[in-house]
This record gives structure tokens, C-alpha cells and sequence, in this order.
């Protein structure tokens, strides 16, 4: 006998990149295993950079599942929402009306069925749409680390229900680093200090020079590995982990911006962006930071300890940058891309909980957006 629904989630999509597109496979892939929950989710809308596709009525139908499965590979292959045109039941709205469509899902679905707006695009534009729909009564999912990081009034707004927000993908994929936070600090033991590895490439460059390898060939075989952005020094720059160290700033109480951060990037600006091609950098850039970076990592050496690039916010505020650290810490035997984060408290003083995992990844966020949505099903329960 077919268990009962018993939570209907209708939810609209922001972003078709990579994490975006893992979402809607993974939604289509768990259809048996939510059906044998109770819970099914309605995907009602997908919007990229420049429309949106939505079902002709939210109310009761969504885009059906050969539909997403198509627009996944029409988006992997590069074409825009638009090429969909023709082949089923839904409205495609573009730029700039999209956006007053998602509004007007969320007004129509928010303060009846509800809705769910899950935001996997990369950019601090959807801020604006975020809190519009927190003031329509819609739940919200994170990827984007954007929204939560910018003017600390709009992480207030965001935050305010927090039973109607889930952001643990935007530290950490999907490892449980934002549900542990507030858990202890819920359970009334204080947070007294967070240090975390939480580039999934850093970590993977600084456990390689231990084995003296030289940065500019681990940078490199990074890149080869796809463990870089295109740039890399997007990630060596430092910037993707103070946006996650300030999220878990904010988490913890602190009213703090990107200026309050001290951020160690690992190139000078002198080998900027705005200053060397990415071309130039990788072939000749590089190269000049191997002399510094093996003197710090042989003196750590020296003195029994390892270099990281970590996170630390306690109560002198938040750095993020180079640290050494005890080559027998949970930090210390950190190899690979997997991230680690020790947590700090009056119940973990001397001996901090550890969380470690693979915290990079399409597939691991996405996955960890879809267990986010999923922890809001008792918000969408039918009435008996």
C-alpha cells in the first residue's frame, strides 16, 4: 500500500550552474524514497541568469520530471532556459519580468500552500528577491553565500525566522558545521572559538607541500584536477573562506562585515588580477611565491608543525590565513580536499568537536541543499 503524502513542497530554483542542476537530478533520483516518506517535492519554477521557466499553476502541478531531466543536459551543454521553449506545460518569463514573477509565486504559494526558494546561483543579486520572500512567508534554502554576507541588516532580515531558513551548504557542502553551531549554542553551552580548514583546495595545496612539492606545481596539479576556479587565485586569494568564516561569525552573534576580517592572501597584488593575465600567472606568477612558500612551510617543520590555511574566529575577532598548527591536530593530519572545522565550547574545551568530511563539490552541495529542503517538511504538512 503506497504510504500517503503527507508534505507537498513546492519550490523554486535560482540557479542552473553545476550544484543547481546535481539539485534537480538528485530531486528526480530520491522520487521513490521521498514517495516511501510521505513527502513530495513540487518543482514549480527554475530560473537561470536571464529567465524563468514556471508551471502554468503553481497550485497544483510542477515541472515534471523529463522536463528538468531535459533542461539539466540543455544546461550542461550551455544553452539558455529559453532553447526549453515548446516542449511543456510551464511559461518562460525573461529578464526583467522573471524576477516579478518569482514574487508573484511566492505571494500566490507563501501565505497558502508555501513555498520554498532555494538560491544555488553565485551572485549578491538575489538578496533583494530573498527578503521579499521572507516577508511573503516562504521558507529559503542556501547555497549562495552571497546574501548572507553582505550588509549585516540583510543577514538579520534573512535570519529572523530561522525556522524557515537552512544555509549549512554554504559552509561546508554538506557536512553538519552550521546544524553543530546552533545546536550547541541552543543547549545553552557557548561558542567560544571556531578554527576550520574549509577550502576544499587550500587544504589540498598545503597538505601536498608537506611532502616537498613545490606551490607552484601543487597549484598547477590543483587546476589539472579541477579542484581550482579557472583562476586560481579566486581560491588563493582567500575571499570564499572569509565569506564562510563570517556566516559562522554572524552565527555566533558577532555583528560583523568582510572589512572586520583580516584575510591573508597567498599572491601579492602586485600578481593580481587587475595586474597579470591568469595565463601569465599560472606560467610565470607562480613561480616567484615557491622561495617564500617553502621557507614557511620548512620553519613549521622545524618546530613540529604544519602550515594551513584556516579560519579562526574567537574573541578577538576573525582572521583567516596561514596558521601552524600541531602536526598530530584534527587540522595537523588533514590530507586531501576534505575540510575540517574544530568546535570550541565550555562542553568542548579541551577536547573540541571535530567535523570532517569532503566539503567541495557539486554533487556532495547539492546534496546537502536537497537534506536542507528536506528538513522543512514539517512546515508543509497537510492537515490531518
Amino acid at each position: 500500500m503506497p504510504t500517503p503524502v503527507k508534505s507537498v513542497l513546492p519550490v523554486v530554483l535560482l540557479g542552473c550552474g553545476g550544484v543547481g542542476r546535481y539539485l534537480l537530478r538528485h530531486i528526480v533520483s530520491c522520487r521513490p524514497l521521498h514517495a516511501n516518506q510521505g513527502v513530495a517535492i513540487r518543482v514549480v519554477g527554475v530560473a537561470d541568469s536571464s529567465s524563468l521557466l514556471v508551471a502554468d499553476d503553481v497550485h497544483s502541478s510542477g515541472l515534471d520530471d523529463a522536463l528538468l531531466t531535459h533542461l539539466c543536459a540543455a544546461k550542461s551543454a550551455g544553452s539558455p532556459l529559453s532553447s526549453l521553449l515548446g516542449q511543456g506545460n510551464y511559461q518562460l518569463f525573461r529578464n526583467p519580468e522573471a524576477r516579478s514573477k518569482v514574487i508573484d509565486a511566492a505571494t500566490t504559494l507563501g501565505r497558502t500552500t508555501g513555498l520554498v526558494l532555494v538560491d544555488c546561483s553565485a551572485t549578491y543579486d538575489t538578496v533583494s528577491l530573498m527578503k521579499d520572500a521572507v516577508d511573503h512567508g516562504c521558507c529559503i534554502v542556501l547555497a549562495n553565500k552571497k546574501p548572507l554576507t553582505g550588509a549585516y541588516e540583510d543577514f538579520q532580515k534573512l535570519v529572523s525566522n530561522f525556522r524557515r531558513i537552512r544555509f549549512e551548504s554554504t559552509v561546508g557542502a554538506g557536512l553538519p558545521v552550521i546544524a553543530s553551531v546552533t545546536r550547541i549554542i541552543a543547549s545553552g553551552d557557548p561558542v567560544s572559538r571556531i578554527v576550520g580548514s574549509l577550502s576544499g583546495t587550500l587544504g589540498y595545496v598545503m597538505s601536498e607541500l608537506e611532502d616537498g612539492k613545490r606551490f607552484s606545481e601543487v597549484v598547477k596539479a590543483a587546476k589539472s584536477l579541477g579542484f581550482t576556479e579557472p583562476d586560481p587565485r579566486d581560491d588563493l586569494g582567500g575571499m570564499d573562506v572569509a565569506r564562510k568564516a563570517l556566516i559562522l561569525a554572524r552565527l555566533l552573534g558577532k555583528q560583523m562585515s568582510m572589512d572586520n576580517i583580516n584575510v591573508e592572501s597567498l599572491y601579492p597584488s602586485e600578481l593580481g588580477p587587475d595586474a597579470v593575465s591568469t595565463e601569465d600567472f599560472l606560467e610565470s606568477g607562480l613561480i616567484q611565491l615557491d622561495r617564500g612558500m617553502e621557507e614557511r612551510v620548512k620553519a613549521a617543520s622545524c618546530r613540529g608543525n604544519v602550515l594551513r590555511y584556516v579560519c579562526e574566529i574567537g574573541s578577538t575577532g576573525c582572521q583567516v590565513g596561514l596558521k601552524e598548527l600541531p602536526k598530530d591536530s584534527a587540522l595537523g593530519r588533514l590530507r586531501g580536499s576534505d575540510n575540517v572545522v574544530e568546535i570550541y565550547s565550555r562542553c568542548y574545551e579541551s577536547s573540541p568537536l571535530v567535523i570532517q568530511g569532503a566539503g567541495a563539490g557539486n554533487d556532495t552541495t547539492a546534496a546537502g541543499v536537497l537534506a536542507d529542503i528536506m528538513d522543512l517538511q514539517d512546515l508543509f504538512q497537510k492537515p490531518a
